[in-house]
């Protein structure tokens, strides 16, 4: 760095004799003044290219590399949140399917058993009907209790990853609330109510 500023010290005297031998040596530029100005010019390049350079060009690297680093996370998370989501639909869909199945079971047995009371007599008839009603109810509201546990276990799971941190309590109740909301339950038991009425 003192070569530099031994050569802007030349480069002002030689700017100061020029002044004193007449005219602007902005205008009429001389030969020596112009050598040593590239001279400065191409020392400061190379202290430059030696020291900033490297240093610039190292932390752009840097900086690109963490970008990268953040882009590849957020690919992930959202590929894991995708699989999470297809995951939570086709266990809300099985238990859907489960949830049909025990309703469509439970309509034969009550149908059974209303034809076997229909040949038994009216007391027969009217005990196997009430048990039957009974163990509609009871598998009904098994199943029913059973899909609202999966749907809430599942949306506590799905958002936790999602959001990569631990819910509290009164979060996790708000969002097994709101995914419950989204699950018509009075649909299969309006229909379990309805068959039982019919018996």
């Amino acid at each position: 760095m003192g070569i530099v500023g031994d050569m802007t010290g030349l480069v002002l005297t030689a700017a100061t004799d020029g002044g004193e031998e007449g005219g602007s040596f902005l205008v009429t530029p001389g030969i020596g003044l112009m050598i040593w100005t590239l001279v400065a010019f191409v020392i400061t390049m190379w202290v430059l290219s030696k020291f900033a350079f490297p240093r610039i060009s190292q932390a752009l690297e840097e900086r690109a590399e963490r970008v990268n680093r953040n882009i590849d996370e957020s690919e992930r998370l959202r590929a894991e949140a995708d699989e999470l989501l297809t995951e939570y639909r086709e266990r809300l869909k099985e238990a859907r399917e489960q949830a049909e199945d025990i309703v469509a079971r439970a309509r034969k047995a009550s149908e059974a058993a209303k034809a076997e009371a229909a040949a038994d007599g009216k007391a027969k008839h009217d005990e196997l009907v009430a048990a039957a009603r009974k163990d509609i109810e009871a598998e009904t509201r098994r199943s029913l209790e059973q899909i609202r546990k999966q749907v809430a276990d599942l949306t506590v799971l799905a958002t936790e990853k999602v959001a990569r941190k631990s819910l509290s309590p009164e979060d996790q109740k708000r969002l097994v609330e709101e995914a419950l909301g989204e699950v018509d339950f009075s649909a299969l038991a309006g229909d379990e109510a309805s068959g039982a009425a019919r018996n």
